[in-house]
């Protein structure tokens, strides 16, 4: 089939005449142009603005959860923060159980997993995950071991007396973009070697494999996966594959240098969270971390998971109902967004 005749009438529909069958197609001229671009990459670094901890002098950026609620533009600009920036900080969220459920359902759907729709986080006497301790907890994303990954979750402060108990939070673009920069090696292997991340307990058995760095078709990073707790070791290369061996070696200095490279002061972006907070952050690019605290003290934040699909959606419809006028303007100043200035699940 091929195209053998294009005319316009004077209301601007496009009409089309096919051959050999002879079938006409009539198209709105006005919805044409959009058709010849292509929808533009929103998951890839080109599409983000990445951020060392120096970028936020005036502390993180953060949405009013009132003025989210009743202002439209306010909204968009928090979820903008969320999707260029990687995260935003909600302060006045009511410090009541299960409210970060309502938190989630705002700019999207909750994502519910074997942790339940929501999960707590606070000191435990036997607990089952590290998050359950009073113990710091290294920069990382949550559960690598699904496939899909959780991409957006959330952290909401319902009580912080504990001495100690800071939150932080690693820009694992910008982490991995200064891996490919100072050792290109190590970048090739973290992007090509399938590592597989696991978790157990009674209830539940996960795994996934995926390259720790992931890259879209044109080399471009699109996801960072980074749980020095669930990750598996290696398998065991053949005793008379020598290659195979020093691969294993390589993956593992790799890993130790995007490590050490995570763990830099200067990329860690540190507060606390009072009563009422709420952290949001795009899993899929956001490590998290926190230091030690103390029990003498009531720490409890509660928690739950979405997907980036859901946020991009809602901030789209925002944007369609406020017509041409909508900037998309990002929350907070400096790279991350434009709302007022002013984490850690360890899953």
């Amino acid at each position: 089939m091929q195209v053998a005749e294009v005319t316009q009438d004077p209301r601007g529909t496009v009409r089309v005449l096919f051959e050999p069958d002879g079938h006409r197609g009539a198209f709105a001229g006005s919805r044409l142009p959009g058709a010849r671009r292509a929808a533009p990459e929103t998951r890839t670094e080109d599409a983000k603005r990445l951020w060392t901890a120096a970028d936020f002098g005036a502390g993180p950026p953060r949405g009013r959860w009132e003025r989210y609620l009743s202002d439209a533009e306010h909204r968009a600009d928090c979820l903008t923060s969320l999707l260029a920036g990687g995260f935003v900080l909600l302060h006045g969220v009511p410090a009541v159980p299960g409210t970060v459920l309502a938190v989630a359902q705002s700019m999207g759907y909750v994502r519910e997993t074997n942790y339940g729709r929501l999960f707590d986080v606070q000191a435990k006497v036997d607990p089952a995950n590290l998050a359950d301790t009073a113990l710091a907890i290294a920069p990382h994303t949550d559960n690598p071991y699904r496939d899909p990954v959780p991409t957006v979750q959330l952290l909401h402060c319902l009580g912080n007396a504990a001495e100690g108990g800071a939150s932080g939070l690693v820009d694992g673009f910008a982490a991995a973009g200064l891996l490919r920069a100072e050792s290109p090696p190590a970048f090739a292997i973290l992007t090509s070697t399938p590592a597989t991340f696991a978790y157990a307990d009674a209830t539940a058995e996960l795994r996934a494999t995926m390259p720790m760095i992931g890259l879209d078709p044109r080399g471009r990073i699109r996801e960072v996966r980074f749980n020095n707790r669930s990750l598996q070791p290696l398998p065991l290369p053949p005793a008379a594959d020598p290659a195979a061996a020093g691969h294993a070696d390589a993956f593992y200095r790799a890993y130790r240098a995007f490590a050490e490279i995570l763990n830099r002061p200067e990329l860690m972006l540190t507060f606390r969270l009072h009563p009422g907070d709420c952290v949001v952050l795009d899993n899929t690019r956001i490590l998290h971390a926190r230091t030690a605290f103390t029990t003498a003290g009531h720490r409890h934040l509660q928690g739950c998971y979405a997907d980036l699909d859901g946020v991009a959606s809602t901030l789209a419809v925002l944007r369609r109902r406020a017509g041409p006028a909508a900037t998309g303007a990002p929350a907070g100043s400096g790279p991350a967004g434009r709302a007022d200035h002013e984490a850690e699940s360890g899953r």
